[in-house]
């Protein structure tokens, strides 16, 4: 198996994404109605009617964006005949993309992954005050450079490297006042750009603790199994199976830095050479073309690429 099923993190959500798919498929539909019987609400009627700042809120976003994966696996399934245990080398997520893939290889119910997804958007986002942190996205420096960037900026504060993104895009997130120090120290040292990101809280640094205690006591409740594909963890970039680790991953995750660039680079180093990006949006299809050479990214997000997803995937199998 030379294909792994990626799936998209924050950012990616669009109003109306997935509307044409659950107008298509009823197995698409049915994931939407899944994911508002068990949040208890219409986010469906959010997602594809808007307004785009209600969809952009944290606490939607996370779930509507795996729905939206789901519901466009489930059309893989039953149109293509998809199998992620048996086509799929690995699966791995952006950030909260890492409960997609887990809820796409079974290791988490969908119903398990939305209410997991709804508790983790509002600790996150209440783990904070507004306008106490900050993200910037520095533009052209290595991890290495941006790590040193972010030391040379903490000041006792924190600033640490959220996301490591591959192709010269790190993210780095912490106090309000550091991540500003860190955007200029940034320019001097030779970022084509450093600029603040449009974000509600400093995700994946030390300041998410309140956060990452929230969700070991969520993840504690729920039944994790062992997924059908290995899981490349976000903080690992690495592949993991056991229920117990990813629990324990996925706690860990909440402050710790998305290891994107490494987790792309080791599965293309296991022979993977079509990734798959299923969801919303074409962020991390991007991303594969400036970490893995000769990799191929594709991107499946509604009916029309139902049939270049099946040719990619032929292609995978025959390499």
């Amino acid at each position: 198996m030379t294909a792994a099923f990626t799936f998209p993190g924050q950012g990616s959500q669009a109003v109306g994404m997935g509307k044409a798919l659950a107008d298509a498929f009823p197995a698409a539909r049915a994931v939407f109605d899944e994911v508002d019987a068990a949040l208890g609400e219409k986010l469906t009627a959010t997602i594809w009617d808007g307004p785009a700042e209600t969809l952009q809120l944290t606490e939607n976003a996370q779930p509507a964006l795996m729905a939206v994966s789901i519901a466009t696996l489930r059309v893989l399934e039953a149109e293509a005949g998809f199998s992620v245990g048996r086509d799929a080398a690995f699966v791995a997520g952006h950030s909260l993309g890492e409960y997609s893939a887990l809820a796409a290889a079974g290791s988490l119910t969908v119903s398990d992954t939305a209410r997991l997804l709804r508790t983790r958007g509002l600790a996150m986002q209440k783990a904070v005050p507004v306008g106490a942190g900050a993200m910037a996205a520095l533009l052209g420096l290595d991890y290495e450079a941006a790590m040193e960037v972010a030391g040379e900026a903490a000041q006792g504060q924190v600033c640490q490297a959220a996301n490591d993104n591959g192709g010269g895009q790190v993210v780095v997130s912490g106090d309000k006042a550091a991540v500003d120090r860190a955007v200029e120290i940034a320019k001097g040292k030779g970022a084509k750009r450093a600029m603040l990101l449009p974000v509600s809280a400093p995700f994946h640094c030390k300041l998410m603790q309140p956060a990452a205690d929230a969700m070991a006591e969520a993840l504690a409740k729920v039944t994790i199994k062992a997924p059908a594909a290995p899981l490349v963890s976000n903080v690992l970039a690495s592949a993991i199976t056991d229920p117990d680790e990813i629990r324990r991953r996925l706690v860990e995750q909440v402050t710790g830095t998305v290891r994107w660039r490494e987790s792309v680079a080791y599965m293309a180093g296991q022979g993977v050479n079509r990734f798959l990006e299923i969801g919303a949006g074409k962020v991390l299809t991007g991303l594969v073309k400036r970490i893995a050479d000769g990799a191929v990214g594709v991107a499946v997000g509604g009916p029309n690429d139902i049939a270049a997803a099946k040719d990619a995937l032929a292609a995978a199998k025959q390499a």
